[in-house]
């Protein structure tokens, strides 16, 4: 049985609560994440105009302090003295759960270190949503995040991973995912792939297929969002073979 608003515990002083927020549906979020937003004394955002407009469409009115890649070292330590005062602090990122590919795992280790408590408070992440829809095995699978910029580099990561036996999943931007394609093309020929856009919005799209036939049905396209990439791992390629 759910448990009532007046029944709900309140959250707990000195804790650190990483919220996940929508990856792009608004309805995205859970309960719990509006309450501990609500009841929360300040909120840490990646970017506090997105988290300002997320925060005016749930109605709540919260205190903000910036907290990205550029001001971590010093946001970790003022955050970690507001912990000390007794402050309850949301983090959250500009889309899904924080330290996923965003901000946030430094704090959480300072937080820690500190003998303060970290509670997660789950909700979208685009790597399960493209993931468990994408048709390709995920009993076992491995978070790669966003590969290097430039080309030895990525290159270099991507034949290092052509043995690991789940699958592959990355990020990209969609700026890059015809070099990607191209890369997979020459590195995992014989792979399928599912590419995930737009995960959970009016226009999310799936294309699967081997490299080479992705490429062909993005040909002359212009993809906007940015993608969920999936890897068949090596144990695909022995089954299907």
């Amino acid at each position: 049985m759910n448990e009532s608003p007046s029944t709900l515990p309140p959250l707990t002083p000195s804790t650190l609560y990483l919220v996940a927020t929508p990856i792009g549906n608004l309805e995205d979020i859970t309960l719990r994440a509006i309450r501990v937003l609500r009841e929360c004394d300040v909120i840490g955002a990646e970017d506090t105009r997105r988290t300002g407009l997320l925060l005016k469409h749930l109605d709540v009115k919260k205190p903000m302090i910036s907290y990205h890649a550029h001001n971590e070292a010093r946001r970790t330590q003022e955050i970690v003295e507001r912990l000390g005062r007794g402050e309850i602090i949301a983090l959250v990122s500009d889309a899904g759960s924080p330290g996923i590919s965003d901000p946030g795992e430094r704090v959480v280790k300072a937080a820690l270190a500190a003998g303060f408590r970290v509670e997660a408070v789950p909700g979208a992440c685009a790597l399960v949503a493209g993931l468990t829809a994408s048709g390709l095995p995920a009993d076992e699978f491995h978070f790669v995040g966003f590969l290097p910029h430039k080309s030895g580099q990525r290159r270099n990561r991507l034949e290092k991973l052509k043995e690991i036996p789940g699958t592959l999943v990355l990020y990209e931007s969609p700026y890059r995912i015809d070099k990607l394609l191209n890369e997979l093309q020459d590195i995992f020929p014989d792979r399928q792939v599912a590419l995930a856009r737009e995960l959970t919005k009016k226009f999310e799209e799936f294309l699967r297929g081997k490299p080479a036939d992705l490429l062909e049905q993005i040909k002359d396209r212009t993809l906007k969002g940015e993608f969920v990439v999936m890897i068949a791992g090596t144990d695909s390629v022995s089954t299907s073979a």
